[in-house]
Order: structure tokens, then sequence, then C-alpha cells
């Protein structure tokens, strides 16, 4: 059996359900984080050694120990690569369990983490969030469903052994007019940077009518998702949900608008929905490079992954972004460093998706 590493932050009297619910799954090491950050031990050389966070938000949201675990995994530069993580997040009101979650989750990710797709099992303060899985799965009460919900992403952890490929596929989207874009040029450096091995694909979402998703009925998504399709059919489902099955990593373009993704790149992430629901997505990970004209690189960032991660089915791979401040066109390209930031991403896909790779 193996062992899963076990890191408590604050207190929830669920706490303890969840725990039973994992002693079946693995042997537990349970250390307080004070402890595992003091002295984190050393990973395989090959393969992922789990671990799992189990936190608690109270109703003033992240408490003092949870930001201080925050700050301290920031501090760790790559000290995480070669662990796979996930997060369990209980909170006391209805407010900041996904919040916190996509905070530890980013971070964890920035310190060399990776992490299964849908990393997050969480519960409010009235479960009521519970309730889609419980009737989903024909469970007698939001407890059955948090349990249910704790040992599925405690299979999908300590399973977690991503495929690497000899010629990865890469699908890279945007939503961007060339000529002025500062994300097309930063992103056009990092693929040149990438081995010559891989085989990319890219599409604009820029010309033409995409209509976002309308919240159809799980019936109904599903029985359009069996035909490979959506409700609205057109270019998404055509052209773009095909590739994004068809690829083994997707690179997302994203300039920063109002601190959230575009309008085009949203209605491409809600439409996935009937992928999502079809089992269509199987191990592609998911990658962005993100510019912002001021600040807030982090918001898009963490919105991409909420969105695709957290939400879907996308795995998330180490540093699974390359965050950068420009604003006049060709900026980006002239900033100081920035070739050296592009090729060490670019050597994070590189590491993470071919089969040759440590």
């Amino acid at each position: 059996m193996q062992t899963l590493t076990l890191i408590p932050i604050g207190h929830d009297p669920r706490m303890d359900l969840v725990k039973s619910c994992i002693r079946g799954k693995a042997v537990i090491q349970e250390l307080s984080p004070d402890v595992f950050f003091e002295d984190i031990p050393a990973a395989p050389e090959t393969g992922f050694a789990p671990l799992l966070f189990l936190a608690a938000v109270d109703d003033l949201g992240m408490g003092e120990d949870f930001v201080r675990i925050l700050r301290r995994v920031r501090a760790l530069g790559d000290g995480l690569r070669g662990y796979a993580a996930g997060v369990i997040l209980l909170g006391s009101t209805e407010l900041d369990t996904k919040n916190a979650a996509r905070e530890l989750i980013f971070a964890l990710d920035m310190a060399g983490c990776a992490f299964p797709e849908r990393p997050l099992a969480e519960a409010t303060g009235s479960m009521r969030n519970l309730r889609v899985t419980q009737r989903t799965h024909a469970l007698n009460d939001p407890e059955e469903a948090l349990a249910f919900s704790v040992e599925s992403l405690a299979d999908r952890l300590l399973s977690f052994a991503p495929p690497r490929f000899a010629a990865p596929r890469l699908l890279v989207l945007h939503a961007s007019d060339r000529p002025t874009s500062n994300t097309l040029a930063l992103g056009d450096l990092v693929l040149e940077r990438l081995d010559k091995r891989f085989s990319i694909r890219t599409l604009s979402l820029r010309n033409g009518t995409i209509e976002d998703c309308r919240g159809c009925a799980y019936t109904v998504c599903s029985h359009f998702a069996s035909k490979g399709s959506c409700f609205y059919g057109g270019s998404i489902s055509q052209e773009v949900i095909p590739a994004v099955q068809d690829c083994d990593g997707l690179l997302l373009l994203l300039p920063n608008y109002n601190d959230a993704v575009g309008a085009n790149i949203m209605a491409f992430i809600n439409r996935l929905t009937s992928l999502h629901v079809s089992g269509g997505l199987s191990g592609q990970r998911l990658y962005a490079v993100v510019v912002s004209g001021y600040s807030g690189g982090d918001i898009v960032a963490k919105q991409a992954m909420g969105a695709l991660c957290l939400n879907r089915s996308f795995l998330l791979p180490p540093r699974f972004c390359l965050m950068e401040t420009a604003n006049d066109p060709g900026e980006a390209v002239q900033l100081p460093g920035i070739r050296q930031r592009a090729a060490s991403f670019a050597a994070q896909i590189n590491r993470n998706l071919l089969a040759d790779q440590l």
C-alpha cells in the first residue's frame, strides 16, 4: 500500500470523517505544515510522491496559519518538484473554500508541484455544494457525497502517472490580433524554443461568432456530447473540440482583459462542458502564457487553472504558466531577461511531455 503524506491546516469537525475516508486507500503519514516544510522529504527520481492538504477556513476566510503556509510555499522556489498534490477544503460558510483552494493550488504549482485532474474536494458550511454529487451518484446525504468526493480524489492522486510522448501534440489557442498582440509575440518566443519533436497546431478564436454555453440540462448536454457536439454546434464543435480531444497539451495565450480572460476564450471554456460530460478529456496538460498591460496576470492564470483543472479534467503540470507585464506593441519580447524566461518555460513543457525527459 502506498504512503500518502497528509498535511492539515486549520480545524474543522469534519476532518475526522475525511481522514477515515482515506485510511483504506493508503498508509497515512500525517505531518504538521511546520514539520513538512522545515525539511521536505526527497521526492522519487521517477514518478510522483502523493501529498494531500486538508485545510479549513472559517467565517472570516483564510486564517493566519493558512496565510503563513501560503507564504512559506511561495518561498520554496522549485522545492516541490517530484510531488503531486490534492487539496480538501472545508469551510464554515458558503464563501472562501474555492478561493482559498485556488490560492493554495496556484502557489503549490509554482513551487513545482503537479496536480491530477479535479484536484479539489470541498465542503461549504451547509454542504449544499455537494448536492449535485449526491444526486448524480444516488447517495443518501451530503456526508456520503463528501466521502465519495474525498475517496475519488485520493484514487486520482494515488494513481497519478501522466503519460509522456515521443512526439507530443500541442494545441495553441488564442483570440488576439497578431500585428499588435504582445501575447502572441511572447507565445511565439516560447514555441520557437520547444523541442522539434513537438507537433504544434494553432487555432484562432478571434474570427467568426462563438456562442457561449447556454447551460443545457444534463440530459441535453449528454445527448449532444455523445455525438461529439453540443447544442450550438459551430466552429467550437466542428474544429476546436476535436482538436482538444486530439492534443496532449493545451497552451492558452491569454491577454489580461480587466483582470479576466477574453470573452472568446471564456466562451470556449464554457463550451467544453460537453467534452467534460462525455469523458472526452484524457490526461491533457494545461499551459498558459499571460500578458497584462498593467498588473493582475496571476488573476487571469488562476481563472484558467480553476476553470480547466479544478472544474474540468485537465492535468496541471508544474509551473504551468508564464506571466509577464507589457503594454506597448512589441514590448513583451524586449523585456529584460525575457528570452531566458521563455526558454525556461519551454523547457518545463519539454520535460513534462517528452518521453525521454526527466
